[in-house]
């Protein structure tokens, strides 16, 4: 299959990213909350309206599925092997904490597989990116340089990534079971980007997510030579493209 244009891709979370900071950086902004409890802002809207317009003329036979846009029947979904799977606007909760973590994502996913991420976080003007098969990379900065990512080994004990605004009652059950030598709390697909860096080890999940909210973050940690997988069976990655959206338990490490 021929290769979208990715510095293409890239450039377009670029400017989705802007227009979530224009809201960002402005007035007080109004806060909605969706069917399923989950906040939604102006910013959501504008970074799905950006990216679904650009990604549909960058690649008119590829189709996207966003998050603010997610109302495909499964079994129109099923006759895809290939889409953009985007969440617009990552971290809603900690974009309304005005504390910087929140991100774009976009995944091209293929045969239930993603194959390529990229993470912007507009407030931190970083971005991240990773085709499994042609690694990953950093971004700080529009100007600089690229930094290869690769993932490190515990020394020790684990760098565990333990969520801001998702605490569980089985994430504490399992890190009773392993050895943690710091934890690293991150907010949104950031989560993934700490492991793929380097700065943690383990990122186990145990709460709701949906495939929107992985599947740029499986692509870069898998890029970088880490590997996501079903928390009950470690053989099993986290496929896509399933009737039901959601995700089940997972574990994103070295």
């Amino acid at each position: 299959m021929t290769q979208p244009d990715f510095e293409t891709v890239v450039a377009i979370a670029r400017r989705a990213g802007d227009a979530i900071l224009a809201v960002y950086n402005g007035p007080d902004f109004d806060v909605e909350t969706k069917d399923d409890d989950s906040p939604l802002t102006a910013a959501d809207r504008a970074a799905h309206a950006i990216i679904d317009r650009e990604l549909g003329a960058l690649t008119p036979e590829i189709p996207v599925l966003s998050e603010e846009g997610a109302d495909v029947p499964a079994a129109e979904r099923q006759q895809w092997q290939r889409f953009w799977l985007v969440d617009p606007l990552d971290g809603t909760k900690e974009f309304i904490k005005r504390n910087g973590e929140f991100t774009v994502n976009i995944a091209l996913v293929e045969n239930g597989r993603p194959v390529w991420g990229v993470i912007h976080a507009p407030a931190l003007d970083t971005t991240y990116v990773g085709g499994v098969g042609t690694g990953a990379w950093k971004q700080a900065g529009a100007e600089a340089e690229r930094e290869p990512l690769a993932v490190r080994a515990p020394d020790g004990g684990h760098a565990v990534v333990k969520s801001r605004s998702h605490p569980s009652g089985e994430l504490a059950a399992f890190l009773e079971r392993i050895t943690v030598a710091d934890e690293v709390p991150v907010g949104s697909s950031l989560k993934f980007c700490v492991v793929a860096e380097g700065r943690a080890t383990l990122y186990p999940r145990f709460g709701p997510t949906m495939e929107w909210d992985t599947g740029a973050g499986q692509a870069i940690v898998e890029a970088a030579g880490g590997r996501v997988v079903m928390a009950e069976d470690e053989t099993t990655p986290l496929t896509y493209n399933k009737n039901d959206l959601r995700n089940g338990f997972f574990i994103v490490s070295a």
